[in-house]
């Protein structure tokens, strides 16, 4: 099939549509977009749960700024919380893994460091969209 020939079987199939059909699919578009919009939304966090040895140690607001330093089996961890967000900022643990972790601003986000048995888990007005996480 040439060029000429597939443009004129596509002004054809054009000719076929009514404006009945383009308000259709409008509204197919308009219903996609809201529909995304809300399945990709993500609440914001406004608390941090700080764990130490599996016991709640401290529940603090994301919006105050601070900077937490919590004694572990291996020496301090540091946790800093900053304008809605919340971080492992340095760790006594070996890997670093919860200081990779980086700055945790969704709910449900945790960082673990595990040698140290210090966690931190975001919280906000709906609960984490998963029961359970394994790796």
């Amino acid at each position: 099939m040439n060029n000429i020939s597939a443009a004129k079987s596509w002004r054809d199939w054009l000719s076929l549509l009514r404006s009945g059909d383009y308000v259709v699919m409008g509204v197919f578009v308009l219903l996609w977009g809201v529909i995304t919009a809300f399945c990709w939304s993500h609440a914001g966090a406004t608390r941090v749960k700080i764990f130490q040895d599996g016991q709640l140690y401290a529940e603090l607001d994301l919006a105050a700024a601070r900077i937490l330093a919590i004694d572990g089996p291996l020496g301090k961890t540091v946790i800093e919380v900053a304008a809605g967000r919340a971080r492992i900022a340095s760790d006594p643990s070996p890997r670093q893994y919860c200081v990779r972790a980086g700055w945790l601003t969704q709910v449900g986000q945790s960082a673990i460091c595990l040698p140290n048995r210090t966690s931190i888990e975001l919280v906000g007005q709906r609960p984490a969209r998963y029961d359970s996480l394994s790796y």
